[in-house]
């Protein structure tokens, strides 16, 4: 089992939709995928992420071998967060409980904080998220707190978590 990351490929476009098929997924995802996620999407996504600011938006596929198994990406905030930004994921379902995520997250985070001037990355699962909280703090984020009724997900009010790591 070898965990990496790397840029995104157009060929990626099956596995990644197959994927954002899942609804199980897709209950821990923000809003705005569209559903069913057809290659067609995936390959506009692809594109988006190789012509993105390349200081702005970090996107990687997960792969275990050859095999895509996830996303992962970090997104630099604005204005006076400039050196602060998001990590969001995914691992596909047959994957979780393997440590890909995790040893996902510490790969890119050594990146973001070896490449950039980024001094903050911060996560905000959903409370309910039991796995993706555990991937964060197995990588070394700390919980900061609640976001209290912080989102709507599924016609749902969601309790979210705020976990940071800090470039030390």
């Amino acid at each position: 089992m070898k965990t990496t990351l790397r840029k995104w490929k157009m060929t990626d476009a099956e596995p990644l939709s197959e994927m954002l098929n899942n609804p199980k997924i897709l209950a821990n995802l923000r809003d705005g995928l569209p559903y069913p996620y057809t290659i067609d999407d995936a390959k506009g996504y692809i594109k988006a992420m190789l012509d993105a600011d390349q200081d702005q938006i970090f996107a990687y596929a997960v792969t275990d071998g050859n095999r895509v198994i996830g996303s992962m990406g970090v997104f630099r905030k604005e204005n006076i967060h400039f050196r602060t930004a998001e990590l969001g994921y995914y691992i596909a379902e047959p994957d979780w409980g393997q440590g890909h995520g995790t040893r996902a997250v510490k790969q890119i985070c050594e990146l973001i904080f070896e490449t950039t001037d980024i001094i903050r990355i911060f996560a905000e699962p959903f409370v309910r998220n039991l796995g993706s909280c555990r991937i964060l703090e197995k990588a070394g984020f700390q919980p900061e707190g609640i976001l209290r009724k912080n989102a709507v997900k599924n016609g749902q009010i969601e309790d979210m978590k705020l976990y940071a790591l800090i470039r030390e």
